[in-house]
């Protein structure tokens, strides 16, 4: 299937700024939120970028800015009072040993929030982005807001609400990942969603207590100062002579324009079904080792296994065509496999499910690119995955961080890294906001970061949906190898 040529543009109609809502009878005071360890983990990664289609074939300027603009914002107010830290920045005061999150009501804080309408010349544009088959990955980037990073202040998240005449409308939110977490923000969207819906069967709904979020930061126990250690891992190596720069709110940069340009993005999906013949057939190939151990074959580790390993013979099959004209040591020799461990259940005492804020960590592992395009190569990735699934200790952040330091001087030799980003575990297409659950979501930041995309099928039947961002060669071998092996009984 060949990428269609065709780049989205936008009208920007407005920014503005949505501010908690104020309660005539209570006046909303200053907040300040405290990062903990597992929030200055993920302190200088990108923010990401998540995007929700909504299809309303009806649906016209005057009834989008009369009906739907209305409910959005003053819905997303009502869910503000709750989420105050989303209206705040990240600063770092001179006299602070440590960033926080502060809000300020007097200075008009709130979330960005811009309105904006696709053009293009072509009429298939919101069927297209929301569709499966393969795009241009940076058409997607007009539909999602632009975090405002600076050195001295930083936005926690923005959001756009872009309209396509007679189409549907999209939400794009981007989000500060030292702040939100993928439970997180999908926590605070469902919060969002429930209030607007709730707006149009009353005029004061209330936030249900599952979907209120938990700001205390006690739950997370550090006696021994995590806080600072994972923070000094971001400011070592910078001028210490210019306090300024020490402190810088400044994110590590995404991938450059020319390089993203080459890029494609596809779903594709496992059926219930799928993951069944692929269980039996990994545990098939894998009762042929002399090896008796037990494998963990979830759901999770088997759709990566399947998808890596895809991967892997696609990006393997231009370095080889490529290598023909290079020497032997341009070619890819390991590939480094890593996740996000959810660690709220395994800490003790466990972690509120409404938890507000970063509870999880990174887990690698690195293994010959050869292991991966054997015969029984996703036997091998299913082990492999199983064994790092069954290490995970949440106690352990600090040896996790120390092995992906390890890893990252791998990378500089040459080798590739596979990631996901996004969990089936979060029902993101259960977000209605009034008018329908969403008909397509995607996360728009995985072709900046080189990682997959996790979420559950659409229509509920228990199988899982992929992203994938490659460039566009590797992505039309990519997708018959993954076609290919389904109608092969996932040889």
């Amino acid at each position: 299937m060949a990428a269609i040529e065709n780049r989205v543009t936008v009208k920007k109609h407005e920014v503005t700024k949505v501010t908690p809502f104020v309660n005539p009878n209570s006046k909303t005071t200053s907040f300040t939120l405290d990062l903990t360890y597992f929030d200055f983990f993920w302190f200088k990664n990108p923010p990401v970028e998540r995007l929700f289609f909504y299809e309303m074939t009806d649906l016209t300027w005057d009834l989008f800015n009369s009906e739907i603009l209305p409910k959005l914002k003053h819905s997303l107010s009502l869910t503000l009072l709750h989420y105050l830290p989303l209206a705040g920045h990240i600063m770092w005061p001179l006299d602070a040993a440590k960033p926080a999150v502060y809000y300020f009501p007097d200075q008009n804080d709130g979330v960005s929030f811009a309105v904006a309408e696709w053009s293009s010349e072509s009429h298939a544009g919101f069927h297209h982005l929301s569709g499966n088959g393969i795009r241009q990955a940076v058409e997607f980037h007009p539909l999602v807001p632009q975090l405002s990073l600076t050195d001295d202040k930083a936005e926690v998240i923005a959001i756009q609400i872009t309209l396509f005449p007679n189409q549907g409308f999209s939400i794009g939110v981007s989000s500060h990942h030292a702040i939100l977490d993928g439970k997180t923000s999908t926590l605070f969207l469902k919060s969002w969603a429930y209030l607007c819906k709730q707006l149009q069967l009353c005029h004061h709904p209330c936030l249900s207590p599952e979907l209120t979020p938990l700001l205390d930061r006690t739950v997370i126990k550090d006696p021994t100062g995590q806080d600072m250690l994972q923070l000094n891992k971001w400011v070592v190596g910078s001028d210490n002579s210019d306090p300024q720069k020490i402190r810088s709110l400044k994110v590590l940069p995404f991938l450059d324009s020319e390089s993203l340009n080459k890029l494609v993005r596809a779903t594709f999906e496992l059926t219930r079904e799928d993951i069944t013949k692929l269980r039996h057939k990994v545990n098939h190939q894998l009762s042929k080792s002399s090896k008796s151990k037990q494998v963990h074959l979830s759901t999770f580790v088997l759709t990566l296994a399947y998808v890596f390993v895809c991967m892997a013979k696609a990006k393997l099959a231009k370095a080889k065509t490529e290598a023909e004209a290079a020497a032997d040591n341009d070619e890819i020799k390991n590939i480094i496999v890593g996740f996000t461990a959810d660690y709220s259940s395994r800490l003790d005492p466990p972690i509120p499910l409404n938890y507000f804020g970063n509870c999880n960590g990174r887990h690698c592992e690195t293994a010959k690119a050869s292991d991966f395009v054997q015969e029984n190569g996703v036997a091998f990735v299913a082990e492999m995955l199983s064994d790092m699934v069954k290490g995970i200790d949440a106690d352990a952040i600090e040896a996790n961080d120390d092995k992906v330091s390890d890893i990252l001087e791998i990378l500089k030799e040459g080798a590739i890294i596979f990631s996901v980003a996004g969990s089936t575990q979060f029902d993101v297409y259960g977000s209605d906001f009034g008018w329908g659950r969403p008909k397509k979501v995607e996360i728009v930041s995985i072709d900046r970061t080189q990682a997959i995309s996790l979420a559950e099928r659409r229509d509920g039947g228990g199988g899982v949906e992929v992203g994938v961002v490659l460039e566009k060669q590797q992505m039309e071998v990519f997708e018959s190898l993954f076609a290919d092996g389904l109608k092969n009984d996932l040889v």
